[in-house]
């Protein structure tokens, strides 16, 4: 069974996008992520101690 959260359904009568929303978007286009993440992955922590940590890429379940 699939039901939408009150936040889905919240933001299905969404008519404009905020200037937050559009500032994201634009930095998402703009910034090569995927060479970012390349840099930055041998600095990142492995996890062999202590609490695992996040996932390197963090991005949300719907984006590509």
């Amino acid at each position: 069974m699939d039901q939408i959260t009150f936040s889905e359904a919240e933001y299905q009568t969404k008519k404009r996008k905020t200037r937050r929303e559009i500032f994201l978007e634009r930095m998402d286009k703009l910034i090569p992520w995927k060479q970012l993440e390349k840099k930055v992955a041998r600095y990142y922590p492995k996890g062999q101690n202590g609490r695992p940590p996040y996932p390197l890429s963090a991005r949300r379940n719907n984006d590509p």
